[in-house]
């Protein structure tokens, strides 16, 4: 009876023992699957396709022009054009209250023939209408969402939803003169419509150097500090990372990067990649050293490569960036390069 006992006890171990191990794997298999798992690519524009304007963001007064402009520039590229009905709304600081800019983003999302939405511009609101929208039905007919500044929080969200995006040009980017952002223009057409996209770069003797490969993340500073301890807060561990920013003193660039610094967002990191810091602040007690030096600095403790001078951000010159997408980025003293895979 006994012995009888111990090889029931023994089968028993034995049994789940396997499972356990099979558990083991299984999970393996789901984590590896998900890591190698590439974001979803919505289909690139076509002639004839439709995109739609919305303002999730700041108030559009005044801004007819630049909106009228928007949708000219779109026809001319073959493509039909709508505009959210509570563009031109206003609720104080914002375009329309926030359900009202939830309810245009929402329907942009869920319209099957909207191919992409395009942002009239960005300044501050985002971040109140962010939790109100539902990507079901996104995920069926996926789109590209377009914009940059304060549009990184939907960026945000869109990378952890599993799908690409583009940080590119808005609405109010639009001048009288184009040639003034001809390369702007350039690279937002070719992202829009699948054409490749490399960038040259200019070297800068701040730069880092190194070559690596990695899916590309991230965008205006702030919203990534806002991000912080939040579920739109993004995973840098393996990919590489772009900020930009404009209006701020050093000491609060520094600050918010030493929170993301904090946070472990350079932990894992693949390489930096950072745009325009524009119209820096001056504060009565000065910082003491270039706000590169400062960004070299905070990421001393880490061997990824830094690439400075990028033109994105809060300047004419803003070239269009797929975020999710895969790229490779070589920093030398000398010129650098930007490669998206295809």
């Amino acid at each position: 009876m006994i012995f009888k006992r111990i090889i029931c006890a023994l089968l028993l171990l034995t049994f789940f023992s396997h499972n356990s191990m099979f558990a083991q794997s299984s999970n393996s298999i789901e984590q590896t699957a998900k890591m190698t798992n590439k974001l979803i690519q919505p289909p690139y524009l076509k002639a004839g396709d439709t995109v739609a304007i919305v303002a999730p963001s700041g108030i559009l007064k005044n801004r007819e022009k630049e909106i009228n402009q928007a949708k000219a520039l779109l026809k001319s590229w073959g493509l039909n054009v709508v505009v959210g009905d509570n563009v031109f709304k206003k609720a104080n600081h914002f375009a329309g209250t926030d359900n009202e800019r939830a309810e245009d983003f929402q329907k942009a999302l869920d319209t099957p023939n909207i191919k992409a939405i395009w942002c009239a511009r960005g300044g501050y609101g985002t971040v109140r209408m962010i939790d109100k929208l539902d990507y079901t039905k996104f995920k069926e007919h996926p789109k590209w969402v377009i914009g940059y500044s304060d549009i990184t929080a939907i960026h945000n969200q869109l990378n952890i939803e599993g799908s690409e995006s583009i940080h590119a040009m808005m609405c109010t980017s639009l001048t009288d003169d184009l040639s003034k952002i001809e390369h702007t223009l350039e690279t937002f057409k070719c992202a829009l419509f699948g054409k490749p996209l490399s960038y040259d770069i200019e070297g800068s003797k701040y730069n880092k150097t190194g070559t690596v490969n990695g899916p590309l993340v991230g965008g205006n500073l702030t919203l990534l500090h806002t991000m912080l301890g939040s579920k739109t807060s993004i995973d840098t561990s393996g990919k590489i990372l772009f900020i930009e920013e404009i209006g701020e003193y050093k000491y609060h660039i520094d600050r918010m990067l030493q929170s993301l610094k904090r946070a472990g967002y350079f932990d894992n990191l693949k390489g930096l990649i950072v745009g325009d810091m524009s119209n820096m602040r001056k504060n009565t007690t000065p910082w003491g050293t270039s706000v590169e030096q400062l960004i070299l600095d905070v990421v001393a403790d880490y061997d990824f490569p830094v690439l400075f001078d990028f033109p994105a951000g809060h300047e004419n010159d803003n070239r269009a960036l797929i975020l999710g997408r895969t790229i490779q980025l070589t920093v030398s003293s000398g010129q650098s390069s930007v490669v998206f895979e295809n």
